[in-house]
């Protein structure tokens, strides 16, 4: 067994082009319209081009874990189930295989995104997360690794804009595979470390018990809070809803 530490003009052809759905555009009433002056001309067309230039380039969510049912539900695969927790709340379904992962494509708001759950197994990640960054021209500050941690405490979440791989050997596969680059964002799930003698990769292929798999729902659904507020208002945004302590949260431990 391998070891397994570890997203108007021209942009509706933008978006057909990278295959996303749930775009409508109403029809113009020629009725109701009036003519635009040469100045509104001139700013709807730098709008418009401005427009589809950020439409072609998608934001990138990537989690990971490892692939089969045997790692299901696992705390060495919550990068997938946050995955997951995204795809069914924007009803976008990641079920494409492409360039060695299962990838679905579609829109938060008006801003195009992609998901995709690596199936390399987790220390190969970076052999599918560099064909995915490389073949769509993801910028890598539109690229969000999710993954678990064993530094951070239990269902807490942290988002930096950049790093090394701690460690993680998912991480340490994709840094490779980008050419050691280390600046791309990256949102940490904390699983917290194993008490007494439990070695480190039976704890990470353990499963939850009913009160922590709570505790993770309501750390995945803060997650998608904050993959909304990333990708319509700003990554430093998304940062700071993320870092900052909320009560709710000190309850929980």
């Amino acid at each position: 067994m391998r070891l397994l530490s570890g997203v108007l003009g021209s942009a509706s052809a933008a978006f057909a082009r990278f295959g996303f759905s749930r775009v409508s555009f109403d029809r113009a009433n020629p009725r109701t319209m009036t003519a635009p002056s040469p100045a509104c001309k001139a700013a709807a067309s730098s709008s418009a081009t401005a427009g589809a230039g950020a439409a072609q380039k998608p934001w990138l969510f990537v989690g990971l874990g490892n692939p089969g049912r045997m790692y299901k539900g696992t705390r060495h695969n919550v990068g997938f189930e946050m995955i997951d927790a995204i795809a069914e709340a924007e009803g976008i379904s990641v079920s494409s295989k492409q360039f060695k992962a299962i990838v679905g494509k579609g829109l938060i708001g008006d801003v195009p995104i992609m998901l995709a759950k690596p199936q390399t197994f987790m220390n190969a990640s970076g052999e599918s997360v560099g064909q995915l960054v490389s073949y769509f021209k993801i910028p890598l500050n539109q690229l969000v690794v999710i993954y678990d941690d064993l530094d951070l405490p239990f269902a807490k979440l942290r988002l930096l804009p950049k790093g090394g791989h701690g460690g993680h050997n998912g991480m340490r596969s994709i840094i490779d595979h980008l050419k050691q680059s280390h600046d791309f964002p990256r949102l940490r799930i904390g699983i917290g470390r194993p008490h007494g003698e439990m070695g480190v990769i039976s704890f990470v292929l353990r499963s939850f018990n009913k009160q922590e798999q709570e505790e993770l729902d309501f750390t995945l659904r803060r997650g998608l809070q904050a993959v909304r507020i990333i990708v319509q208002e700003g990554f430093n945004k998304g940062a700071t809803f993320v870092n900052t302590p909320q009560p709710s949260e000190m309850l929980n431990r």
